[in-house]
């Protein structure tokens, strides 16, 4: 737990440097906009595809890691399905407020995730996060943009416009090329991999500022009950249906500790952007967002000790 609590210290740091750059307004909206795309679209998709060339995917238990993984995402959107009734009937939110319970609950911060595996065990965490990203990102994605489209405000997207939105996540289309380039019959040019390691390099910094800078402070003060729902249903019962789920399927070692780091993370934040651009509840999304970086700061480490022991 004092490994685990140590890997998160860092983190926190790095995140409260991005929040304090936004609270004195480091940068205008514009400049935040620019940073975070360049984060998103060049940095991180740069350590993906490095990551997943030079990975011996043969090492890590891929198959189980990924089986784990979609078992416990089923489970997960299962019960956010079956819980919109009673949450939109009973008043806690209205539908599209449930959009965002459901992003906030099925969705995990990549960002954050990397940063810890990473510190906790190096290479191997890497590649494993890596794996986790091949595994759930086209499916949450797609997830996310079929029930914002069934129960969000706006327009209803045809699958064209589904399908371009999935070609266009760059996670999704740097770790399909990162695997290409490990299955290629020969070895890659030093150059290009010494390229991308300097561009991946940037990922972390650049993109725990970028949690940091998108946190809605003053949600902290005072949480709605969508976002309690949404915060215990992420950081406690997501990480107890992994730890369920890795044992089924035979999930162990460092391996299991990557899959519950994937999913005791906070949310997303590009949810956000999903929730204002499809008719989500966007600012409930934000206090989600907010109130699980917050918490899971705390929990992390307690579900660690209590799962990974």
């Amino acid at each position: 737990m004092i490994a685990v609590i140590g890997s998160i210290i860092p983190v926190i740091l790095v995140i409260a440097v991005g929040a304090a750059l936004r609270q004195v307004e480091f940068l205008n909206e514009e400049q935040w906009q620019g940073f975070e795309k360049i984060a998103y679209y060049i940095f991180f998709p740069a350590i993906i595809m490095h990551t997943l060339a030079n990975a011996r995917l043969g090492d890590v238990p891929f198959w189980t890691l990924s089986a784990t993984l979609l078992a416990v995402i089923a489970a997960m959107i299962a019960l956010c399905l079956a819980l919109r009734v009673p949450i939109v009937r009973f008043g806690v939110t209205d539908n599209p407020g449930f959009t965002s319970i459901f992003q906030g609950v099925a969705r995990w911060n990549a960002f954050v995730a990397l940063a810890i595996a990473g510190q906790l065990y190096g290479a191997e965490g890497v590649t494993l996060i890596a794996v986790a990203i091949i595994t759930m990102l086209p499916v949450l994605n797609l997830c996310s943009v079929l029930v914002l489209a069934r129960y969000g405000a706006s327009a209803r997207p045809t699958a064209g416009t589904i399908a371009i939105a999935l070609v266009r996540n760059p996670f999704i289309w740097a770790a399909a090329v990162g695997i290409v380039l490990n299955i290629l019959p020969f070895d890659l040019p030093r150059i290009g991999m010494t390229a991308l390691s300097i561009l991946g390099q940037g990922a972390l910094v650049a993109g725990l500022i970028s949690v940091g800078s998108g946190l809605v402070i003053h949600k902290l003060k005072r949480p709605s009950n969508a976002a309690a729902i949404a915060t215990g249903l992420r950081l406690l019962v997501t990480p107890a249906f992994t730890a369920a789920f890795g044992a089924m399927f035979g999930l162990s070692g460092t391996a299991l500790a990557v899959a519950l780091i994937t999913t005791a993370v906070p949310g997303a934040m590009g949810s956000y952007l999903m929730a204002r651009q499809m008719g989500g509840d966007a600012e409930l999304m934000a206090e989600i967002l907010t109130i699980q970086m917050a918490t899971a700061m705390v929990t992390i480490p307690v579900v660690m000790a209590v799962f990974a022991a």
